[in-house]
């Protein structure tokens, strides 16, 4: 058997999504926005909607989501990616409009674009990317940080007294009226990969069916605001994060 045998595109077994770039990743090694990226740019391409895509970046480790997915993208002030994805997606019904948010960027920054977009059941799919901590600017205390975990603002651990509780704010979006689709999910294996991107695709037909706005939390990792290797990292998060932020779908109509 020669080379162009082996090569033949009968034998292909794997082949990197044509909507991602060739930008080398800036992540951190283990970084689950990686992963994500990828299952977005694949989605993209076999739904065949790359030119009918709009994504939304706001501040945050995703910021330069615009360099991987080679579709149109704006940007957005930090938390307001709801809210500039709604004015996308009433200029353009035509369009698959998602913003791609971490927890310090949705959950705190963004809370009340967050509620009130997904209270008016606006049509667009949120991608919320949820590691516990603000990953980008130092490792700071998350609305979403459990109680006990230590970060840069709060190396002693998050206390109740003082910080309150982890914020479970796919929960308050579930029981609003204008949602459709909650669900909560990860990247850590293979089979959890292949139930995101299920999620995420349900999210994005969603978004054209005028059923109301559709969120997919996946529970993730930060080895660097962590301090762990990524192996650790997501032995971690399945022990601390799954318990206070549980896998499955919320709503579903």
């Amino acid at each position: 058997m020669n080379i162009a045998d082996i090569i033949n595109p009968a034998n292909l077994v794997y082949e990197k999504t044509k909507v991602m770039n060739d930008t080398p990743m800036h992540y951190c090694p283990g970084c689950s926005h990686g992963v994500v990226h990828k299952i977005v740019g694949e989605i993209i391409e076999e739904m065949g909607i790359q030119d009918k895509t709009i994504g939304v970046a706001p501040v945050g480790c995703a910021v330069f989501a615009y360099k991987y997915l080679d579709i149109d993208w704006q940007q957005a002030a930090h938390g307001r990616a709801p809210a500039v994805a709604t004015g996308i997606k009433r200029l353009l019904p035509d369009r698959y409009v998602f913003t791609y948010q971490g927890d310090g960027d949705l959950a705190a920054i963004g809370t009340a674009e967050t509620i009130h977009a997904c209270n008016r059941g606006e049509n667009i799919a949120i991608i919320f990317i949820n590691n516990g901590i603000y990953g980008m600017t130092g490792g700071q205390m998350a609305p979403t940080t459990l109680k006990g975990m230590k970060s840069s603002t709060s190396p002693n651990g998050r206390t109740i007294p003082l910080a309150g509780h982890p914020l479970n704010i796919t929960e308050l979006l579930a029981k609003l009226e204008g949602t459709c689709y909650v669900t909560r999910q990860a990247v850590h294996t293979v089979a959890a990969v292949k139930k995101c991107k299920r999620a995420i695709q349900k999210a994005l037909e969603n978004s054209m069916e005028n059923k109301g706005t559709s969120i997919v939390e996946i529970v993730s990792t930060c080895s660097s605001g962590w301090k762990m290797t990524p192996a650790d990292s997501n032995d971690w998060m399945v022990e601390n994060m799954f318990p206070e932020y549980p896998m499955g779908d919320l709503k579903n109509i």
